[in-house]
């Protein structure tokens, strides 16, 4: 009988980077396991990559924000037999807010979703590949990751998280067969942005979103070379190693000045 082919699992596949990412992997011949909340983007994934490729796209509707959802992936792929090669952890929810202006239940749903189902998901799933000394796991980290900034108290602080176990769990993997990469990428048009406030065709234009498509190729490439980390673009990776240096006094001024003034 001829082996079966491996699996890629992508969370956050329905959009955005997790779309093309799915793809990429499609392209070199990996079924698709694709999960997310998003049921219609969800079928659209599947009818596009079948349609395109010689692959098999199963699909797995559930809230990766919900305590449990981890192993209830993993319990799924283990019940269909698919053999998960590649891990992708790429789900991803963004808020602009203050901290105590922010639901209770959706704060509780941001930490979960960034920090423990995407590292529970390393733990399960890697303990397999370990035993068969190959696999891949790329983590969806941000620039944003160096940038404890207001506004986006949760979403930073969280993807730091990602990095830097990411950077820890590598440590772990490297000589066991299982190359482990962290994605950090900028500003991207994905639908994590409302387009109502934001003009993101033109902020493309000028450089500082960038295409999901060429984020998710940057991830791809730097996975399968066994890179550390890969932050596509020049001027992420100037923003990566100048935003830390910002005096934390500017920061709280300029939080003042457009926020306590105007809450008088």
């Amino acid at each position: 009988m001829e082996k079966q082919k491996p699996y890629a699992l992508v969370t956050g596949a329905s959009s955005g980077i997790g779309w093309h990412i799915s793809e990429a992997l499609a392209k070199r011949g990996y079924h698709i396991m694709a999960v997310s909340n998003q049921r219609a983007q969800l079928d659209e994934l599947k009818k596009h990559l079948e349609q395109q490729y010689p692959v098999t796209v199963s699909l797995l509707d559930i809230d990766l924000s919900q305590d449990g959802s981890a192993d209830q992936v993993f319990d799924y792929c283990r019940k269909q037999h698919f053999e998960i090669e590649v891990l992708v952890n790429n789900a991803g929810m963004l808020v602009f807010s203050n901290i105590v202006q922010i639901d209770y239940s959706r704060m509780n749903a941001i930490l979960v979703l960034h920090m423990v189902t995407p590292a529970l998901l390393c733990r399960l799933f890697a303990e397999e590949m370990v035993m068969k000394r190959k696999g891949f796991i790329l983590n969806v980290a941000s620039i944003s990751a160096v940038m404890p900034y207001p506004g986006i108290s949760l979403y930073g602080p969280t993807k730091a998280f990602v990095w830097n176990y990411t950077r820890a769990f590598r440590t772990e993997m490297k000589y066991k067969g299982v190359k482990v990469t962290c994605l950090v990428p900028g500003a991207t048009a994905t639908a994590l942005y409302d387009t109502q406030h934001i003009n993101i065709s033109f902020l493309m234009k000028l450089g500082i979103f960038k295409k999901p498509h060429a984020v998710a190729q940057a991830g791809m490439k730097a996975l399968f070379k066994g890179r550390e980390v890969c932050i596509p673009g020049f001027m992420n990776k100037l923003i990566v190693r100048l935003f830390p240096l910002i005096p934390r006094g500017l920061i709280d001024l300029i939080y003042r000045k457009t926020n306590l003034v105007k809450s008088r």
